[in-house]
């Protein structure tokens, strides 16, 4: 994913933020906290995996589907790619 790696800092900014809030969900358990910061908590996550994930998808159809140029086969290999990976994180 050539995207990627024009996006790597930015990309791995949003990857660590989130490792962080996974972090504080653990600290929040462990330490007892009340259901309703837990609950906030892992929220917040989910919001932020969430926005990975359309960042990820919109840069994966930009790049290798709706690229111009690109062979009918390849847009066809990409979009079964990212039929997969969306089929998987809907379960």
């Amino acid at each position: 994913m050539s995207h990627t790696k024009t996006n790597k800092d930015q990309l791995l900014a949003r990857v660590r933020r989130i490792a962080g809030q996974v972090s504080a969900i653990e600290k929040a358990i462990a330490g007892e906290a009340g259901c309703a910061v837990v609950l906030h908590q892992v929220a917040g996550v989910r919001g932020a995996v969430l926005g990975l994930m359309d960042e990820l998808i919109e840069d994966h159809l930009r790049e290798h589907v709706a690229r111009p140029g690109l062979s009918d086969e390849l847009r066809a290999e990409a979009a079964d790619e990212l039929i997969a990976a969306v089929r998987r994180y809907a379960r």
